[in-house]
């Protein structure tokens, strides 16, 4: 398709409240029985008392006996945000492309990449044995630091300057890579995310497509 600007564009987005409307590790411990427990750990998080790692270890310990079958379980719940595939396809009819990187966990971001049609993702990976969970993550931990790490890298490999970038998110572990993208978009943000986004959105992220004509 005929690209509709000069610039090609590169959108990254958090998964989890921003490219779908759900928390896939809810819906994990939904299917797992341990929902009340995975609350109480997102609370102290909240508090302050854990960061991101511990609270991520301590709600994936929670999983630990579920069988693997969860997974599709999980991504059947999964829905998709009001406007993503119309930002989604406005970035390709530029020539861009969309990457989405999350705290949450491959194994559910994968069919969603597929079925979104997503050009790069990055997740968190659950430890698998004998078709069961272990209750770990194996491999590196996809946290603030490391979704900005995957804006640049995604932005290198496609020959796209940061100042044609846009990273749009929801919560504090977005704000690194809002901070390196040309245009840091809060979608349904934190108060604190809000106060250091550029630009503020709710509920429909087609309502993003207009910043793509101000990149350069």
């Amino acid at each position: 398709m005929t690209s509709l600007g000069a610039t090609r564009p590169l959108v990254v987005l958090d998964c989890d409240s921003t490219t779908i409307q759900d928390e896939v590790i809810e819906l994990l411990a939904d299917a797992a029985g341990s929902r009340a427990e995975v609350a109480e750990v997102t609370e102290r998080a909240m508090r302050g008392e854990l960061d991101f790692a511990e609270s991520l270890a301590a709600r994936v310990a929670t999983l630990a006996g579920t069988p693997e079958t969860v997974f599709d379980d999980a991504y059947r719940r999964v829905r998709p945000t009001p406007g993503i595939t119309e930002l989604i396809t406005a970035v390709h009819d530029r020539g861009g492309r969309v990457g989405v990187v999350s705290g949450g966990f491959h194994e559910v971001l994968d069919p969603l990449a597929r079925d979104l049609r997503l050009d790069a993702w990055r997740a968190n990976r659950l430890e698998v044995v004998d078709g069961v969970l272990t209750g770990r993550t194996v491999g590196p931990i996809i946290d603030a630091a490391a979704k900005a790490a995957a804006l640049r890298e995604w932005a290198q490999a496609e020959d796209i300057p940061l100042s044609a970038t846009i990273a749009i998110g929801d919560g504090a572990n977005d704000l690194d890579m809002m901070a390196i993208a040309a245009i840091g978009v809060a979608f349904n943000g934190k108060p604190v995310v809000r106060e250091r986004a550029d630009v503020s959105i709710d509920d429909d992220l087609s309502l993003a497509i207009p910043l793509l004509d101000r990149l350069s």
